[in-house]
């Protein structure tokens, strides 16, 4: 047996082919989706719905043999897309980048009316809807992801898992619905949406669910760094903490999710700094630089300079900046400020699980940031106080929308029995 899973990332789009009988990766596609529109709104953060379809598509041909047995999906959260009466898109992508919830609105924003996020569902609905910008031919919003599922199985509305819905906001946990009157189905459960050439497809899930879902079992703590940084960890309850989410899990359970705006994008802003200089000379490659800062690491233990890393504020509070300080004539060095904003990402997030309540025994690690980041690893072991374990795989999303499209089929009965697939390195 055989199954697939497509995640559709910011900026690229990955697909993975796996043996469930030999448990075994065959092939996986990651291509990216182009699919960003320029505005001259600088707040404005949208996408090209047609091109995330035609390449999810595409990767999902390419991995489709005679006998998968699922496909799961997955993709950015947060974000939604119009849809007409007959399941057609009918608008861009609103990616959870969208930043005109922090708009001014009756001496406030609309995103801190609703007492929620700028990017999130609900709050770019509100905006678009007190604006005139709705689609007069919408009937509904979706995420990208529940989008994918309803053009591969020709349905004209989705089944939204509760993982999706509760990303977009204004959502009780509780009831599992939402609270602005937003009508659409949702469920929290293992469904299939309907087949694609046969082959059934299961709703879509958030992917930060399935990051969690496809590395991280009950005991474990998720640290993940990619363009944003997230630390997550399974609980049986609902808790309201300052920059803390509960989102909807599986079985009743819950995550408990911090995130850093800035997360690895803080790396890669010192990136851009030290190549913006050299390029005054040469030109000079992303790899060259991080190369570079590598070489820089390599010469301090541990920093004497902070770094503040939230250097594009919080969920809960936009108007904070990142800062360095302890910084004197003796330690301003270029690998002095490199290993001070690791550090302080490390930091950032590690502040975010003391605020859980709920100690975890193992440490996991995912994301590009922990893949190409050595240094970085080390920290997190240092701070968590626990060798990080880091999936054998690379695309985690992906493995956890085909996780959940197994238990949909019925192949696995729990989370737990569908995990014992994952491996370690």
């Amino acid at each position: 047996m055989k199954a697939i899973g497509i995640d559709i990332g910011t900026t690229s789009i990955s697909g993975v082919l796996y043996s469930v009988s030999s448990k075994s990766l065959i092939k996986s596609l990651t291509k990216n989706s182009n699919a960003f529109i320029q505005t001259e709104n600088f707040w404005e953060k949208i996408q090209n719905v047609e091109k995330i379809i035609g390449v999810a598509t595409e990767i999902l041909n390419e991995l489709l043999t005679c006998d998968v047995a699922v496909i799961g999906v997955t993709g950015q959260m947060h974000g939604i897309v119009y849809y007409d009466k007959n399941g057609s898109a009918v608008s861009p992508l609103y990616t959870w980048q969208d930043g005109r919830g922090n708009l001014p609105y009756k001496n406030s924003t609309y995103a801190e009316f609703l007492k929620s996020s700028s990017g999130y569902g609900c709050v770019t609905d509100f905006y678009n809807r007190e604006n005139g910008l709705v689609p007069v031919s919408a009937v509904g919003f979706c995420s990208i992801a529940d989008y994918l599922t309803m053009n591969l199985c020709g349905v004209n509305k989705p089944i939204i898992h509760s993982s999706n819905a509760g990303s977009f906001g204004c959502f009780d946990l509780e009831k599992n619905e939402f609270i602005n009157g937003c009508k659409e189905i949702v469920t929290s459960g293992f469904k299939i949406v309907g087949k694609y050439k046969g082959v059934p497809v299961s709703v879509a899930i958030g992917d930060n669910q399935a990051s969690v879902l496809a590395t991280c079992k009950s005991d474990g703590v998720l640290f993940n760094v990619g363009t944003g940084s997230q630390v997550s960890i399974v609980s049986d309850k609902i808790k309201v903490l300052d920059n803390v989410e509960t989102r909807p899990y599986f079985e009743n359970k819950y995550l408990l999710v911090g995130s850093a705006l800035c997360g690895g994008r803080a790396y890669s802003l010192v990136k851009d700094f030290i190549r913006d200089i050299i390029s005054e000379k040469t030109e000079i490659t992303d790899s060259e630089v991080y190369q570079i800062m590598a070489r820089f690491l390599e010469r301090v233990k541990t920093p004497s300079i902070t770094a503040d890393t939230r250097f594009a504020g919080t969920r809960a509070d936009k108007t904070i900046s990142g800062s360095f300080s302890g910084v004197t004539t003796e330690n301003f060095k270029p690998s002095e400020f490199i290993a001070s904003v690791l550090y302080g990402m490390v930091e950032e997030l590690y502040g975010m699980y003391e605020s859980f309540g709920e100690k975890r025994a193992c440490l996991i690690g995912s994301g590009n940031g922990v893949k190409n980041n050595k240094r970085l690893v080390e920290i997190a072991e240092e701070k968590f106080g626990v060798k990080m374990e880091k999936p054998s795989f690379n695309e985690e999303a992906s493995f956890g929308a085909m996780l959940y499209g197994l238990i949909a089929i019925g192949k696995f009965s729990t989370v737990s029995e569908a995990q014992q697939l994952i491996k370690y390195e």
